[in-house]
């Protein structure tokens, strides 16, 4: 049974009502008991790209995501780039969060980095003591592991669908179900 820790999937239930977590994947970065839980939605495209936050960046077109409605002026990242990248912490195999961001702007304008390897995110999503707990027996999430080519999968609208997916037929078809059941 998969419980909350760091690498952990939330998966928003399909009738998930919430317009910032609506049909989200959160890739959990943290979580302690007596202090709460962070993490980033991985399928919500913010309006700007990165050159236009941050204007040390040269490259154009990087896609930032929406992380969550808490702290929207700050900008995180995630990547499987240690050896470029330091001071990440590893939150799952192969997947890291965080680093000098000074040496990813370097890297970025370098030509350096694998895109493919890094997401960026503004804002994040978190939760207090027991708070995420309470929304887990209300039934809001469905948990999951992770897996890295699920996490930097490039199709934002494929990462919902396929978390259900990789949990077997019985959530499988939750991902075909709409919106609002009254229009089913």
């Amino acid at each position: 049974m998969v419980s909350l820790s760091p690498g952990i999937l939330l998966i928003a239930d399909p009738f998930l009502k919430d317009q910032n977590f609506a049909r989200t994947v959160i890739l959990l970065c943290e979580h302690q008991e007596s202090r709460g839980s962070f993490g980033f939605v991985l399928n919500r495209v913010f309006d700007q790209h990165l050159n236009e936050l941050v204007p040390e960046i040269l490259i154009t077109n990087i896609r930032v995501y929406y992380g969550g409605p808490v702290q929207i002026d700050t900008i995180h990242f995630i990547h499987q780039q240690p050896d470029l990248i330091k001071g990440g912490f590893e939150i799952r195999d192969g997947v890291y969060w965080g680093g000098e961001f000074d040496q990813v702007v370097s890297l970025i304008n370098s030509g350096q980095l694998d895109l493919t390897k890094i997401k960026f995110f503004i804002g994040y999503s978190g939760w207090s003591s027991g708070q995420l707990d309470n929304e887990l027996n209300e039934k809001s999430w469905i948990l999951s592991e992770s897996s890295a080519s699920l996490v930097f999968e490039q199709k934002e609208q494929n990462i919902w669908p396929q978390a259900l997916k990789n949990l077997g037929a019985n959530f499988a078809i939750m991902a075909n179900f709409p919106i609002d059941p009254l229009l089913n």
